[in-house]
């Protein structure tokens, strides 16, 4: 798991717009609009005139202001759990709320549990705000809630909370948008009030929110995915990370720019929140970067993260390098050859490596590197992980930049790569040791997946 220093991204100040510095929670975030933040989304709202039939911006803008001030002591409640002691460095949130037909809730935490290691979940907040009008509806599933995941609750894994509806904005006198019927803006204008209330609790938690929607399944080591994937976009200047196409399902965040898109949403709350995202990467000037393939999916559809078809490993033409000693005369291309042969060294060090060159960059679909020469785990190289490289300085034996793909775990990594729409091809693929090896390491084979 990377470093949390080395993830945290912050507020990007330096693209020209006037921002508001977020102020420090100390608690769960109160939704309150400070006046220079209001001046400046009204400001806003008027330049990018969402539905060039509104004229009356500032009108609006009034009323909304008004409207706010009642939410400034309002604060969301526990229900179940406690929040972290400690800031994490991941906040994953749900919203759910009572349907005639039933929810998918537990079946979405039991996925979520399911898909994450002890290891990860050390990093992580799951945030769960219910919202319903029957009281019933609510003790039934704090009582379910407490005892499916009594463990994830004592080990502060697992929040959950409510809003009261009496502190929502009124439903009255909503802006009609795109001849939208009231019922669906009634019901918009609610569902923004539910994602404002846990995004605005979840900001002094941890310092990246991801947003889930309650009827999702996760694909195993989805949070690793997205910590490396955090990590390798950490000098880049994103206002969003998205790793599901599925609206605001696996749309991740700054904490810090909470207090920017929290108001945005409050001021269109008759839309759709997951429309309104193109627009506030637009206020931003940062990108909005999308990943594939999808890290969830939604209960009921026939799962995608079952074991796909690849067919047979390409491994294009390649040259291999090693600062590993060889023995036995083995020779190093013998890890990335097709057939049975494989690779020995008598000794593995940190910071030595395996890595192979190809002759030509490509996308590369998927990895798979296997160590150790039987099933009883001898000759495994127990501490190493992968990392894909890119190149553009033209080196002959290495690249300039490396990702982490992903940990050796028993000595193998079979993994699907997660890329960027528009991603750089890949050059290297890096076999790296990160701890001593007590005795000799067999690579068996490292197996390339291209497009």
């Amino acid at each position: 798991m990377p470093p949390v220093s080395t993830l945290q991204g912050r507020f990007n100040q330096t693209d020209g717009h006037c921002h508001v510095p977020a102020p420090q929670a100390t608690g769960p975030a109160r939704l309150l609009l400070h006046r220079e933040e209001k001046e400046l989304v009204a400001w806003q709202r008027a330049r990018m005139q969402l539905n060039p039939g509104r004229t009356h911006h500032l009108q609006k803008f009034k009323y909304m202001q008004k409207n706010l001030e009642s939410l400034k002591n309002v604060n969301s409640r526990i229900l179940v759990g406690a929040p972290p002691v400690e800031k994490k460095l991941l906040t994953i949130g749900i919203s759910s709320v009572q349907r005639p037909q039933g929810n998918h809730l537990v079946d979405t935490l039991q996925s979520l549990f399911f898909a994450s290691s002890s290891s990860e979940r050390k990093h992580v907040t799951v945030l769960v705000h219910l919202a319903g009008p029957d009281p019933k509806w609510l003790v039934q599933m704090i009582y379910n809630l407490s005892a499916l995941f009594k463990p994830h609750i004592q080990a502060r894994e697992l929040v959950v909370i409510t809003t009261p509806l009496t502190s929502y904005l009124p439903l009255k006198d909503l802006e009609k948008t795109f001849n939208n019927p009231p019922a669906h803006e009634a019901f918009h204008s609610r569902q923004n009030m539910d994602y404002v209330s846990l995004m605005s609790f979840a900001t002094p938690y941890s310092d990246y929110f991801l947003m889930v929607e309650d009827d999702v399944r996760c694909a195993p080591g989805f949070v690793t995915q997205i910590i490396t994937t955090v990590s390798a976009w950490a000098s880049s200047p994103w206002v969003m990370l998205e790793f599901s196409p599925l609206g605001l399902t696996g749309t991740l965040f700054h904490t810090g720019d909470m207090s920017h898109f929290v108001p945005f949403v409050l001021l269109f709350r008759e839309m759709p929140c997951a429309d309104l995202l193109s627009h506030f990467q637009d206020l931003s000037n940062r990108t909005r970067v999308q990943f594939l393939p999808s890290l969830f999916q939604q209960v009921g559809n026939s799962s995608s993260f079952e074991e796909d078809d690849f067919g047979s490993p390409s491994n294009p033409a390649a040259s291999v390098h090693t600062s590993l000693k060889v023995a036995n005369n083995s020779v190093p291309s013998n890890a990335y050859s097709l057939d049975e042969n494989f690779f020995y060294t008598k000794s593995a060090e940190p910071g030595s490596h395996l890595t192979i060159v190809l002759k030509v960059p490509a996308h590369v679909s998927r990895v798979e590197v296997l160590t150790g020469s039987d099933l009883r785990g001898k000759n495994q190289l127990e501490e190493g992980q992968v990392e894909l490289g890119c190149d553009s300085t033209n080196k002959v034996s290495d690249c300039d930049d490396y990702v982490l793909l992903g940990l050796l775990a028993n000595g193998i990594l079979n993994k699907q790569v997660l890329s960027y729409k528009s991603a750089k091809k890949v050059k290297c693929v890096r076999l790296l040791v990160t701890a001593h090896a007590p005795s000799g390491v067999v690579v068996r084979h490292i197996n390339l997946w291209t497009k």
